[in-house]
């Protein structure tokens, strides 16, 4: 069966994005450092990337206007709305995430990422469907905003940390 890993930024004091959403504080302490040191070796095994819509929109209207930075995985955006036609392995999806993750790990394939926003994150831990979590601590403190795990409470073990220029990344497998 293919695992599931959170791969998320937060701040240390656990928001994944201000309360309007902003996002501008993920980065390192020095403008010059490697931000995303663990992301290359992690991505290598992952095929498959899950997200809410506030993710994608956000990704494709800020952050990666140009070209979609996921090409060559297969992506599911969780939404109500009426999605744009599908394209570049984008999957819009109306369905139960919890459903939607069970029905893909029992396929083929590497590993399966999710890519976020709380309304994702948060069932699929309650429901046990998340495997390991690699979280990558900024270097701030927001003081509010979207909280990251919003009250779930879930047994971890420490598998391994790093840090690079500030950037605290925690890996967890789910007891």
């Amino acid at each position: 069966m293919r695992s599931v890993t959170l791969f998320i930024a937060a701040s240390l004091d656990g928001y994944i994005a201000r309360r309007d959403g902003g996002i501008d504080w993920l980065h390192g302490q020095d403008d010059s450092g490697d931000d995303m040191a663990g992301f290359d070796d992690f991505i290598q095994d992952i095929d498959t990337v899950i997200m809410g819509w506030n993710t994608y929109h956000q990704i494709s209207t800020e952050l990666s206007r140009e070209k979609w930075p996921y090409r060559g995985l297969t992506a599911y955006v969780m939404t109500h709305r009426t999605p744009p036609q599908t394209k570049e392995d984008i999957h819009f999806v109306d369905q139960d995430v919890c459903e939607l993750t069970a029905d893909l790990k029992r396929r083929p394939g590497k590993g399966i990422w999710i890519c976020g926003g709380a309304g994702v994150i948060r069932p699929l831990l309650q429901g046990r469907m998340i495997d390991r979590l690699h979280i990558s601590v900024i270097p701030v403190l927001l003081g509010e905003g979207i909280s990251l795990f919003g009250g779930v409470e879930q047994k971890l073990r420490l598998l391994r940390s790093q840090s690079c220029n500030g950037i605290t990344d925690l890996v967890y497998e789910v007891e």
